[in-house]
């Protein structure tokens, strides 16, 4: 018997399969960049994971229908920012939609330009090396050209919808 050419229709809507998602724990992390005419642009994702570590390789997933999916496509670098449970305040702000995200956010400068946010638990800066188009979405893939980590801080996480910060078992 032949394997199927093709996935079976889903078996769940689409609110069944986001509450199943939200139940992988993840960290928070804020994805920023600084468009050609020096526009910055920022949003909380959860999306992110590591791929490779030779060479230092990590990816991101952005929706197709992002306002800033034109400055991170075309851009050359980007920073990964992994919050610390401090920065709660942060990742709502960088999930609203038309909020003044960088109204007194300290920041420096990084790699092409991306901003890096002060208090970060670890910041990753990258080289825009590929996108893939899957579903409703876009996978980013970074090259890790320089990253940081605050030893020590404890991480910004969410799950089922809430934020948390770590527990020791």
């Amino acid at each position: 018997m032949n394997p199927p050419l093709r996935a079976s229709p889903p078996s769940f809507s689409s609110q069944e399969f986001r509450a199943a998602l939200g139940m992988f724990g993840t960290g928070v992390t804020i994805v920023t960049a600084r468009s050609a005419e020096g526009q910055l642009v920022g949003l909380t994702a959860n999306s992110f994971n590591s791929v490779s570590l030779a060479p230092p390789l990590v990816l991101w997933s952005l929706a197709r229908a992002a306002a800033s999916m034109a400055i991170f496509s075309a851009g050359s670098h980007y920073a990964i920012n992994i919050l610390a449970a401090d920065q709660k305040p942060l990742a709502e702000r960088f999930a609203l939609k038309g909020a003044d995200r960088w109204n007194g956010v300290g920041w420096d400068m990084g790699a092409g330009g991306a901003p890096l946010l002060h208090g970060a638990a670890a910041t990753f800066e990258c080289f825009n090396r590929s996108r893939y188009e899957e579903g409703d979405h876009v996978i980013f893939v970074g090259e890790v050209e320089r990253c940081a980590h605050r030893a020590g801080a404890t991480p910004l996480l969410f799950h089922g919808g809430r934020y948390f910060t770590e527990l020791p078992l």
